[in-house]
């Protein structure tokens, strides 16, 4: 069986973002299950705001192409989005759909998404973590072919969820993480053999 290769990533570019810490916590527990894990900072790939007329006059953008790599690269995904007003976050729809544009006319459609598999969690400092912002996330991945696990995580009361180190503190919301985390490498191994 092959290793499984896990992109973790949050839909925030803030530096202190609590939704940068709880994908960082949930790839370190991919990584103990046995997948290869990346983590990339969407801060390092700032792109314009998508519009037909930009991509028709100058093509994709470098850091499009650069994060479109990168989804490529791997067979599934760990998602930490914020809430933004009960929805995804326009940074993380913005890399979404950059990431959906081919980047030439041989590339097959939506190559970087389908057959992919995604966890998605979220944390905010409110009692309900974040949790009606990935109804959102679900429907846009599930939609361009992205095989989301049922299982999902909003993490309350986020900015003093994590201890100095970046762990979560509380033992049964860090377990709740890693059963998130384990399933999603077992499940993108099956699908990758």
């Amino acid at each position: 069986m092959a290793v499984p290769k896990i992109l973790a990533f949050a839909g925030s570019a803030r530096k202190e973002s609590i939704n940068k810490k709880l994908a960082q916590a949930a790839a370190t527990e991919a990584q103990a299950a046995g997948a290869e894990v990346t983590f990339l900072d969407l801060a390092d790939y700032p792109m314009p705001l998508y519009n037909q007329d930009l991509e028709d006059e100058s093509g994709l953008p470098d850091t499009a192409i650069a994060f479109k790599e990168q989804l490529i690269q791997h067979h599934g995904f760990i998602i930490a989005c914020p809430e933004y007003n009960g929805s995804i976050t326009p940074l993380l729809k913005n890399a979404i759909d950059w990431a959906t544009r081919p980047a030439s006319l041989s590339e097959p459609g939506l190559v970087c998404f389908k057959g992919k598999t995604a966890a998605l969690l979220a944390t905010s400092p409110g009692g309900i973590g974040g949790l009606r912002g990935l109804v959102h996330v679900r429907a846009i991945l599930s939609g361009i072919g992205v095989l989301v696990l049922p299982d999902q995580k909003a993490l309350p009361h986020g900015s003093q969820a994590f201890n100095d180190q970046g762990q979560i503190k509380e033992p049964a919301q860090a377990e709740a993480i890693r059963a998130i985390a384990q399933k999603l490498v077992a499940i993108t191994a099956k699908l990758n053999p």
